[in-house]
């Protein structure tokens, strides 16, 4: 497997941990009422899980998966996606902030992760070929 696949997949994990904690926070202050500022939460709970577990795994799988070029580096290039790697992370920070920052930091972070997920499409796009070519 190579490394920025492992490091995806790392970080999802870690994220799934992460949304996983604020769930069972949220839960149970659902029973007994604790903090009263707990649902701010609930925006990082949602890209945690969503965006940052789900997302960022598949991500991560399609880059180790997808065929390799037979000629050039072998999946591209390598800057391009750990730069993607950083952005789409950041992105999801800032766009799980916004249930503590003022709307412009979920902004922001969803315009990174789109740049992410472009970026991650340039790299990919010539690795795509249609069956038996």
């Amino acid at each position: 497997m190579p490394r920025l696949s492992a490091w995806f997949i790392r970080a999802s994990l870690i994220y799934l941990l992460m949304g996983f904690t604020l769930g069972a926070l949220l839960l149970a202050n659902n029973g007994v009422e604790f903090m009263p500022s707990a649902w701010a939460l609930l925006p990082a709970h949602v890209e945690f899980t969503l965006v940052g577990w789900i997302v960022q795994l598949a991500l991560g799988t399609a880059y180790w998966i997808l065929p390799r070029h037979t000629n050039g580096p072998a999946r591209g290039s390598l800057a391009l996606g750990w730069a993607s790697f950083g952005l789409f992370n950041l992105g999801i920070l800032l766009a799980a902030s916004s249930g503590l920052l003022p709307g412009t930091f979920q902004l922001a972070g969803r315009i990174l992760q789109m740049l992410a997920a472009g970026l991650l499409a340039v790299l990919f796009w010539p690795r795509v070929k249609a069956y038996g070519l």
